[in-house]
């Protein structure tokens, strides 16, 4: 029996008790000392082998308007650029802010430093 096909018939048997499958990922995870997507990994590899994956519930819709997909798109990606934009920004005013510090304090940090340079000297 592979690792694979034991990860399987572990978590299709945890599952079947009631368990949630991420549940039973993290539980076998743990067991076996390795990280959970490698766990999940091996489940679903075997699950290819047998010729198919599990199937995902969920709302489906049944018609899609290709325009009004495309619209959502675009305008997703309208919005994403006044976020880029505005995180740029707020990089910009950092930098700013940090720029404006080191300058101020430049004189203060060199004497500093200086001193101690002149006491290792003395």
């Amino acid at each position: 029996m592979t690792k694979a096909q034991e990860v399987y018939e572990r978590v299709e048997a945890l599952v079947a008790s009631g368990a949630k499958k991420a549940d039973a990922f993290r539980q076998l995870a743990a067991e076996y000392g390795q990280e959970f997507n490698s766990i999940r990994g091996a489940y679903y590899a075997h699950t290819r082998s047998l010729g198919g994956s599990p199937k995902r519930p969920g709302n489906r819709q049944t018609a899609v308007d290709p325009i009004e997909s495309a619209t959502i798109v675009l305008e997703k990606a309208i919005e994403a650029i006044d976020e880029q934009i505005s995180g740029a920004k707020a990089r910009v005013d950092e930098a700013k802010t940090e720029y404006e510090h080191l300058r101020d304090t430049a004189g203060e940090r060199k004497a500093a430093i200086q001193a101690k340079i002149d006491a290792l000297k003395a």
